[in-house]
């Protein structure tokens, strides 16, 4: 190795250390505790394995998102399924997944070719089984109150104000 390549090999490797130490020291910092992850879901095994049986032969994944992890390929603007249990009941998921035309129940904005599809052509229990599961995933009561601030502030423009901070 020549002296020029090892001054450069040394350099990078003091870059290395230093960016280390530095973010090692910033989280040792962080004054806050970490909530840990806010997805969840109250499914059985055996429903959460049939709902995914589902989900994979519809392609739900193409266009929803869950457990925070979403592929880069996606753009279509479809809600994640995290804490969608928290919006929606069971009975209120089966009819929508029952459905000929699910925009009767919720109309969408998308093109046509993004719309929510019928799964109507689902055997009974799996479209029960994925209305179990979807309606099972929720997210932690902070993750939550973070979630729909964000979601308000970013619609209207105005600081949200909580429940708790009204009364």
């Amino acid at each position: 190795m020549r002296k020029g390549e090892k001054i450069i090999f040394g350099a990078m490797f003091a870059s290395v250390v230093v960016l280390a130490v530095v973010k090692v020291n910033k989280h040792s910092q962080d004054e806050g505790e970490d909530p840990g992850i806010p997805f969840y879901s109250t499914a059985t095994p055996v429903v959460e394995k049939s709902a995914a049986k589902t989900m994979h032969l519809f392609n739900c994944k193409k266009c929803h998102s869950i457990w925070g992890v979403r592929d880069f390929t996606q753009s279509v603007p479809a809600p994640s399924l995290d804490g969608m249990g928290m919006f929606r009941s069971e009975e209120w998921l089966y009819e929508y997944f029952t459905s000929e035309n699910p925009q009767e129940i919720l109309p969408s904005r998308l093109k046509a070719e993004y719309r929510m599809p019928s799964l109507s052509s689902a055997t009974e229990q799996e479209r029960r089984d994925l209305a179990s599961y979807v309606a099972s995933l929720k997210v932690e009561d902070w993750y939550f109150e973070e979630t729909k601030k964000a979601r308000y502030e970013k619609l209207t423009g105005k600081e949200y104000e909580s429940d708790e901070a009204k009364n």
